[in-house]
């Protein structure tokens, strides 16, 4: 039996036609490095859900980015034309629904504007968070930007 938030997540992918399977793991998975260490995969393999806001608007802004990979705001305010800052985990969990170590790519109940790493999409097989700082699932790097609906773009 999944947690609320893993099987939220569970739920998110079903409908939308993934058969990607949340696992809920003994080891926390709240870093890139932590996830790699309990999964057995090497940190690059990570897909890390970071989330931003908009400045002006307060949109909710995810960046999916692989576990090595330090994220270069500038470029991703180039892609919106709009300035970011990183909101506080009070913020995220009432807007999103999920705390950060456990934000997933998916399950929201509001709509975001998603970019997705292009390192990643090099990877075969990535692991993203599933809802909780200890649950993750596996999908075939080419499978994320369908699921997200984002756009691939340099993010480091």
């Amino acid at each position: 039996m999944l947690k609320t938030s893993a099987n939220q997540v569970q739920i998110a992918l079903k409908e939308n036609g993934f058969d990607f399977v949340v696992k809920e793991l003994p080891a926390s998975t709240r870093t890139a490095n932590d996830a790699a260490q309990a999964v057995g995969c090497s940190v690059a393999e990570i897909a890390k859900s970071i989330i931003f806001r908009t400045v002006i608007s307060q949109q909710p802004i995810l960046v999916i980015a692989s576990g090595i990979n330090r994220i270069n705001t500038t470029l991703i305010e180039n892609a919106l034309g709009e300035n970011i800052e990183q909101p506080d985990g009070k913020w995220v969990k009432e807007t999103l629904g999920f705390a950060i170590g456990g934000v997933p790519p998916i399950g929201f109940h509001v709509k975001l504007k998603v970019f997705i790493d292009q390192d990643l999409l090099k990877l075969k097989t990535i692991w993203a968070a599933a809802g909780t700082p200890n649950a993750v699932f596996s999908l075939p790097a080419k499978e994320l930007m369908s699921l997200t609906g984002g756009n691939a773009i340099a993010v480091c």
